[in-house]
């Protein structure tokens, strides 16, 4: 009886509350009865009530709201990628995205399409939702800043950044005096109008700077110090020059705007005497923890909001407040880390493509309809560029830099960003530039950060000589150099033994070079150095105690797939060796499903494709990275498949095609360096057969008699793959495994599969 008691319970309660629910229902619909008229009747046509509720379901602010943000990050991702294709920062591919949603491009294009999914009522939440989003950008901007080393470079960086904004602010007024009268707004004053001129030409996106210059490899330099430098303190400086701007242009002259002045000064003191000190007191007490507590993270984050708020109410503009919050943040790396890891994915992913749409809501390219609005647009890129390229590298040769590291800073400083579309939009809130003047700036804005990338290629070619600052390695030919490149500690352990074994016994005449590579958002500049430390220690440890002497590359890029093949084709080693990187949803049907959606919308599977490429993968492990790694390296690849990987004293190597042959070099290496017992499997009659595999087994076995062995594939049994550390085939072979799905895969041990 205990076992149906549950069943009997469940049954009893259900049944009698439900008949319950039906008794109430039928006597409700006799009091409904005296209620409605006699003749009226309700609507039995269910199809049209369900119809309409779903369109009054499309047409809800909500839905309409969750539709944009998908519309939204879908179309930002694709241009971000594609952008990000060709070398340049995402983020002008976000900007484009959000010009091409605006009516620019689809509103001009499908304007029934726009007007549904953009209509005009729905703006004011986009709006709202993409300042919040600005906000904590900002507090991020802030947390990036590392105030000790404008105290540490000032000297020569602040000369530099205040002359790089003083001479593009002096020449913006200048242009807005000859186009004032035409592109000024009604009612708008001339100081107001010359002065947001002014800051729109003097603001550096210093965001995209730091990736640049750390994807670039120039960030230890004394070049990299210096723009560094240059980009942080041109930051601060402008970012209160705004504020005073904006103070001015509200109050409509200088006098009225002390009042505004004075407030935030007594805001900027409170911030630094009061609030300052208190959070710095939280940071030492956190300073050691791995995670902080949702009460901290509450705590912190209303006096961001507190701090936007205030600035908000004084009259210049709630982001001030949210950089000033970044910038007095507790000076410790490790507690700025977790609030940007934070902060930072919401910001950046889901919120800030809200405001690059927006942004392109208000840029109508269409306004530019005449070759005189297209001079005049020139001649805004123009003053831009030289005010701001010209000025930041005549200053820097001033102080003492080569004409090749002047204009390098300032091709730096030229860039903008998204920085210059916060200031422009903050122009046309307040009604100080028109749409016509507002779509001229974006596109300055995309051109001088557009321009970077090529601007410091043909630099660095016109100056071919190499930089000071930069380490030259002396490459000995004669040596045999591995390069391992690792993206955890733990994978770059394993390889390491594995590059290890392969040289054991030849440490004088090799080379072992350990690189980690890191997406260029993931990295902030203030504790890159502390970032690479933590990577390296652990695999520096591993090779103290293999007696290994290693040399180190640590770079952040935008494209880790290509950087890696181009360190490897154009560094002159003779095998790189990468960990495979293995899906969290292996296994899985949503693995499987997701890996299906991949191959169909990838558009690096769809280039493939056309190439010939994509038949070479179709059934292989590899993840997306390791994919594109091997299409593009043209350096001898071996690519570890870690199963727990220690030790390579048994190694067994299938003999499947006659191209196997490249595999006995590794053998001879494994055999001699590390004295393994080597088993091959001659599955097709290859090792008599091919020429080359043949003589290689035959001096091998007169050599080490007891490290080599001869095997066919019906003694590849479980017992026997269990004894074994590692499998070493070719890419091609394993491709054919794969194909047959071969029984002992189940029982498989770490695997070297070598491409030549």
């Amino acid at each position: 009886m205990k076992k149906y008691k549950n069943s009997l319970f469940y049954f009893g309660v259900t049944g009698g509350f439900s008949a319950l629910i039906y008794w109430i229902i039928g006597q409700g619909k006799l009091l409904q009865l005296k209620k409605v008229p006699i003749g009226v009747k309700a609507s039995n046509d269910s199809f049209n009530d369900f119809v309409n509720s779903m369109l009054h379901n499309f047409q809800d602010p909500l839905a309409i709201l969750l539709a944009q943000i998908v519309m939204i990050i879908l179309t930002a991702r694709i241009f971000g990628w594609f952008f990000k294709k060709i070398g340049q920062p995402t983020v002008i591919g976000e900007i484009i995205a959000g010009i091409v949603l605006g009516p620019s491009l689809v509103g001009m294009y499908f304007p029934e399409f726009s007007a549904a999914l953009f209509p005009e009522a729905s703006l004011g939440n986009l709006k709202f939702l993409s300042q919040i989003g600005l906000i904590l950008f900002m507090f991020v901007i802030g947390m990036e800043l590392d105030v000790k080393v404008l105290k540490n470079k000032a000297s020569e960086a602040i000369v530099i950044s205040h002359a790089s904004i003083v001479i593009p602010f002096a020449m913006g007024i200048g242009l807005s005096y000859f186009v004032y009268n035409q592109f000024a707004p009604e009612g708008v004053e001339f100081l107001s109008f010359s002065l947001f001129m002014g800051i729109a030409m003097s603001i550096t996106a210093f965001p995209v700077l730091a990736r640049i210059v750390q994807e670039r490899g120039i960030h230890k330099t004394r070049l990299g110090a210096i723009v560094i430098t240059c980009a942080a303190a041109d930051d601060i400086t402008a970012w209160c020059l705004l504020a005073v701007v904006i103070a001015i242009v509200k109050a409509g002259d200088f006098v009225g705007s002390l009042y505004v002045i004075s407030l935030a000064f007594i805001y900027v003191l409170a911030m630094l005497y009061v609030v300052k000190p208190f959070l710095k007191r939280i940071g030492d007490l956190y300073a050691e923890k791995e995670n902080i507590g949702k009460p901290v993270m509450a705590l912190f984050l209303l006096l961001l909001i507190l701090s936007s708020y205030a600035t908000e109410v004084i009259g210049i503009h709630a982001l001030f407040g949210g950089f000033m919050m970044g910038a007095i943040m507790p000076d410790i790396a490790k507690f700025r880390m977790i609030f940007i890891e934070k902060v930072e994915d919401v910001s950046v992913i889901l919120l800030l493509p809200l405001f690059f749409v927006f942004t392109g809501l208000h840029t109508q390219v269409g306004l530019i309809n005449d070759p005189y609005l297209w001079k005049v647009t020139a001649a805004i890129i123009g003053v831009a560029v030289m005010g701001k390229f010209l000025g930041s590298a005549l200053a820097a040769k001033f102080v003492g830099q080569n004409w090749h590291e002047s204009l390098t800073i300032g091709a730096l400083m030229n860039t903008r960003g998204l920085m210059e579309l916060i200031v422009l939009n903050i122009g046309l809130e307040l009604k100080v530039l028109t749409p016509e003047v507002f779509t001229m700036m974006v596109i300055m804005a995309l051109v001088t950060t557009f321009m970077t990338g090529p601007a410091l290629n043909v630099l660095d070619f016109i100056f071919k000589n190499k930089r000071e600052e930069e380490s030259v390695e002396v490459i000995d030919e004669s040596k045999y150099r591995i390069l391992i490149s690792f993206g955890n500690n733990e994978k770059g352990k394993s390889l390491l033994r594995l590059a290890n074994g392969l040289t054991k016994k030849q440490k004088k005449t090799s080379v072992i070079t350990a690189m980690h590579l890191s997406q260029s958002d993931e990295l902030h500049s203030f504790n890159l150095e502390e970032i690479e430390r933590e990577t390296f220690e652990p695999v520096f440890d591993e090779s103290d105690q293999l007696g290994v002497k290693l040399l180190s590359i640590f770079k952040v890029t935008n494209d880790i797939e290509a950087e890696i093949a181009d360190v490897a084709n154009n560094g002159d080693y003779d095998l790189l060796l990468v960990g495979l990187g293995k899906s969290i949803f292996e296994g899985s049907l949503l693995g499987k499903v997701i890996g299906f959606t991949t191959r169909i919308i990838n558009p690096d599977r769809l280039i493939d494709k056309f190439k010939g490429k994509e038949g070479l993968f179709e059934n292989s492990p590899f993840d997306e990275r390791t994919r594109q790694i091997v299409a593009k390296t043209k350096t001898p690849l071996g690519i570890l498949i870690d199963n727990d990987f220690e030790q390579m004293d048994h190694v067994f190597v299938p003999i499947l095609k006659s191209d196997d042959a490249v595999l006995m070099d590794y053998v001879q290496k494994m055999i001699y360096n590390n004295n393994s017992k080597i088993h091959l499997v001659d599955s097709n009659g290859f090792v008599k057969n091919n020429f080359v595999i043949q003589s290689t087994v035959v001096t091998l076995l007169q050599k080490y008699p007891n490290n080599i062995s001869v095997i066919s594939d019906k003694e590849m049994n479980a017992s026997f793959i269990k004894q074994q550390d590692l499998m070493l085939i070719s890419l091609e072979s394993w491709k054919s495994v794969m194909d047959t799905a071969a029984d002992w895969l189940v029982d498989i041990p770490s695997v070297l599969i070598i491409k030549s």
